[in-house]
């Protein structure tokens, strides 16, 4: 399933696509009866039933598509969203490159930080330039793990069963604050630094993305030109191992948004450097669950 958080009426709405040949896009969306996507996670985390509710309207009908204005899947995360730094190899490298003092790791452990989201960027969104602050304005397309249930203590064999979904995250850095500070929560933390869409597509048995963890392509265009093309599947530390190294040590709550890295193509990694200005048009893309674009203003 894909779910989305949309405005209707002057309503934000939760609610589910469902495909229709009456729309002229093909696509409709079913509203639920809950008030926000977290309402709705921790919903389908304590009542087997929900899932089964949910399925079932997708033979209801809805409203066009074209006709709602899409929102973050999660606008308000009710926690900093959980990232990781430098989790595909050529990145690693490239970072490396453009600034060894800042992005050198001694050891090979995951690299963990946090993102402050106040509120997540739309899908059709904007990136502010914050000309005066930001010199150095950056793109990184993230597949983003959506958590299902609390976690706590999970196995790297179990993790599949503590996954809601899938998103695209774009983790938009300022890189003169993140390696001036010697930190990365200032440069990655500014209000409107994480776009977030166009849905969510659920963790479940009939999707594309069932098998786990996902091998999924993952692309960036800036300006139409591609600069970022892998695959989840190239990921240094699993999702798997994700989950059971940061549960030994803390508990994951329903709604809990975990950024797994972007791979190499990013803005730094380019000689010279390619970084963002205003009127540039970012597209993240991941496969099978759609096209997350903003603009920088």
């Amino acid at each position: 399933m894909k779910l989305v958080t949309c405005r209707y009426e002057d309503r934000e709405r939760v609610g589910v696509i469902t495909e229709t040949a009456q729309a002229e896009s093909g696509q409709e969306v079913v509203f639920l009866p809950y008030p926000d996507m977290n309402s709705l996670i921790e919903t389908a985390a304590a009542d087997e039933k929900a899932w089964e509710q949910l399925e079932s309207v997708v033979h209801l009908k809805g409203v066009p598509l074209a006709d709602v204005k899409l929102l973050a899947p999660i606008p308000r995360p009710r926690q900093d969203v959980i990232c990781l730094g430098m989790n595909y190899r050529a990145h690693e490298e490239e970072a490396a490159k453009y600034d060894a003092g800042a992005f050198t790791k001694e050891r090979p452990v995951a690299v963990y930080f946090s993102k402050r989201v106040s509120r997540a960027g739309d899908p059709e969104g904007e990136i502010p330039r914050y000309e005066g602050l930001v010199e150095r304005l950056d793109y990184e397309v993230e597949l983003a793990v959506i958590i299902g249930k609390t976690a706590k203590n999970v196995r790297a064999e179990e993790a599949g069963d503590y996954v809601f979904g899938y998103t695209i995250l774009n983790d938009i850095s300022a890189r003169d604050l993140q390696t001036g500070h010697k930190q990365w929560y200032f440069g990655k933390g500014l209000d409107g630094f994480t776009p977030m869409g166009p849905c969510i597509v659920t963790k479940d048995k009939t999707s594309p993305e069932a098998a786990f963890p996902p091998a999924l392509e993952i692309s960036c265009r800036v300006n139409g030109e591609e600069r970022q093309r892998s695959n989840t599947s190239l990921l240094i530390h699993s999702i798997p191992r994700i989950l059971e190294e940061l549960t030994a040590g803390m508990t994951l709550l329903p709604g809990t948004i975990i950024a797994t890295g972007t791979p190499a193509g990013v803005g730094m990694g380019f000689d010279p450097p390619r970084f963002l200005k205003a009127g540039d048009v970012v597209e993240c893309t991941i496969e099978h669950i759609g096209t997350l674009r903003s603009t920088v203003v």
